[in-house]
């Protein structure tokens, strides 16, 4: 593990099910072995490859999806107690790290040079996943809630990643969903950056006064948290996804995160989903 001072941070919170079939009860942790790390590694590659058809590494042992900067972060899971199993996880790569694994993942794909020179701490999430039979609310919110703490503990003034559009549709959401963002999440002009690859330019087809947008949940989340999107996506090959680069400040994220995550628990349907949060948490 990284050089870093360890801190075990316990807390309960309710939360709603949007499943009236049994309770699901979470925790979120972060993975302090090998074989904890290998199971978020598991979940990647089931989503990843498995689901997304994306192309990785021929080295990596397989049923496993891992990079080089995997051994610079810390690694988040909400895990399912009632099976055991993970069911989302994402990975923190901090700024000080960021300087000993020779950059920021964010930097392979953008010209982010505007962001580092901000003033404040910066952390960077990456290759965040949710299990198909887990993707609601109450499981992303349990994920950020680790995230929230982490950043409040540790004082980061700054999360910054890339949220993934699939592009097994031809790019054709992806086209759609940018022209939305345009209009209201763009960060100012200083906080711009470049995409180093962008999207092939074809044009948008003709549905109609109204096509249908599907936002995928996790940049959805990451909007409502009061992210915003600091230019044109990236072109990722590999992983066949139109990555778009978010920037979020922690102030925005406190508030946010209690209204959007917490306050708002009747938008879920009957029945109870408990979370139990036994972190540990790292201070960077």
């Amino acid at each position: 593990m990284n050089q870093e001072t360890v801190e075990q941070v316990r807390d309960q919170t309710a939360w709603p099910s949007c499943s009236t079939k049994m309770e699901r009860h979470f925790q979120v942790e972060f993975a302090l072995t090998p074989s904890q790390i290998e199971e978020s590694f598991r979940l990647r590659y089931r989503v990843f490859v498995e689901e997304l058809g994306a192309k990785i590494d021929c080295t990596t042992p397989l049923g496993l999806e891992s990079d080089h900067f995997d051994q610079y972060c810390h690694h988040v899971m909400v895990r399912d107690l009632n099976t055991g199993h993970v069911v989302a996880c994402t990975r923190i790569l901090t700024d000080t790290q960021a300087r000993v694994a020779g950059g920021f993942y964010s930097a392979k794909e953008f010209d982010v040079s505007p962001i580092i020179a901000t003033d404040g701490r910066v952390m960077e999430i990456g290759r965040t996943c949710v299990d198909p039979g887990y993707r609601t609310g109450a499981t992303i919110g349990t994920l950020w809630s680790g995230l929230a703490q982490f950043m409040e503990i540790n004082r980061f003034a700054y999360l910054m990643g890339c949220a993934s559009i699939p592009m097994s549709d031809g790019g054709v959401q992806a086209r759609l969903i940018m022209a939305h963002l345009r209009a209201k999440y763009l960060t100012p002009e200083s906080l711009r950056i470049n995409s180093r690859r962008t999207l092939p330019s074809e044009p948008l087809p003709t549905y109609g006064q109204n096509p249908e947008i599907k936002i995928p949940p996790l940049l959805k989340a990451y909007l409502r948290l009061g992210a915003k999107i600091g230019g044109e996506p990236y072109w990722d090959e590999e992983f066949n996804t139109a990555d778009v680069f978010v920037w979020l400040e922690r102030a925005n994220l406190q508030q946010r995160y209690l209204r959007h995550f917490v306050q708002r628990k009747s938008e879920e349907t009957a029945g109870s989903r408990h979370c139990r949060f036994a972190a540990w948490f790292i201070a960077a």
